[in-house]
């Protein structure tokens, strides 16, 4: 049987910034996991799950998108306002932070249909210079009031 599982197996090979290798290690430690492989299949699968589960809202939602990018990085800063320009429609309040000397982080308030909201969130995750995007939202509440 574990044949079979291994034939089922793909070889890849990754090149990764060596902190980033170094914290995902930290990770497996402390989770005891016995092998990177197992951690990395299980962080891709649920990379897979969060995206599909994205993609499966419906309707108007409301929520905030939480954004950290490198502050020197040139660039970054005209494109990620540009990108909220663009939607503006949807984007209902944005606060900047300043983390540390290097990262910011804009906490963007989204409002409307999710597709579009998606599609926001989208632009900015392939944004060079940006390290993390996460959408966060719920039912925009309109079904909350009885009367």
């Amino acid at each position: 049987m574990s044949h079979r599982r291994a034939d089922k197996m793909m070889r890849i090979s990754m090149s990764l910034p060596k902190k980033l290798l170094a914290d995902f290690d930290d990770v497996l430690k402390n989770r005891n996991y016995q092998s990177r492989s197992k951690g990395i299949r299980d962080a891709l699968k649920d990379y897979i799950v969060r995206y599909q589960w994205m993609n499966e809202m419906e309707g108007d939602r409301i929520g905030v998108i939480t954004v950290i990018y490198d502050h020197y990085y040139t660039g970054v800063m005209e494109s990620l306002a540009e990108v909220q320009h663009e939607y503006r429609k949807q984007i209902n309040a944005s606060m900047h932070v300043h983390m540390t000397q290097k990262y910011c982080m804009e906490v963007i308030v989204v409002n409307g249909d999710v597709n579009v909201i998606r599609e926001l969130t989208e632009k900015m995750m392939r944004l060079k210079g940006v390290d993390h995007v996460k959408l966060t939202s719920t039912a925009n509440g309109e079904n909350l009031d009885p009367d």
